[in-house]
């Protein structure tokens, strides 16, 4: 599995995290790995990413009990995006609004 080497150098050290539920499929959020976050996700099994707002690493679930057990990980075919499938923890509400999924807001859009 450690054998791709992630393009961390396209976006500045950043690549987005996509975190879908392993079993329902459902797109549960998106965040931003460095380096760093990148090499702790894959040793301690859970996703860790680098918050861009508080700029330190962030193990999402380590103060709600919400973490994110990663099931599979993979990349797209340019190794700049990560997709993990994880089991969540806790309650299973991975936004900090109180919902399971982050993605919550519709868009209108032309049909």
């Amino acid at each position: 599995m450690n054998d791709v080497t992630i393009d961390f150098a396209k976006a500045d050290g950043l690549v987005p995290g996509i975190v879908q539920d392993a079993k329902t499929g459902e797109m549960l959020m998106l965040g931003f790995l460095n380096e760093e976050s990148y090499r702790r996700t894959l040793e301690s099994g859970f996703v860790t990413f680098w918050s861009r707002t508080r700029s330190k690493l962030w193990m999402k679930g380590e103060t709600s009990g919400n973490r994110l057990r990663i099931i599979s990980a993979s990349t797209d075919c340019d190794n700049d995006a990560l997709l993990f499938k994880v089991e969540v923890e806790g309650d299973g509400l991975v936004c900090h609004e109180g919902t399971v999924s982050c993605f919550t807001k519709p868009i209108e859009t032309a049909k």
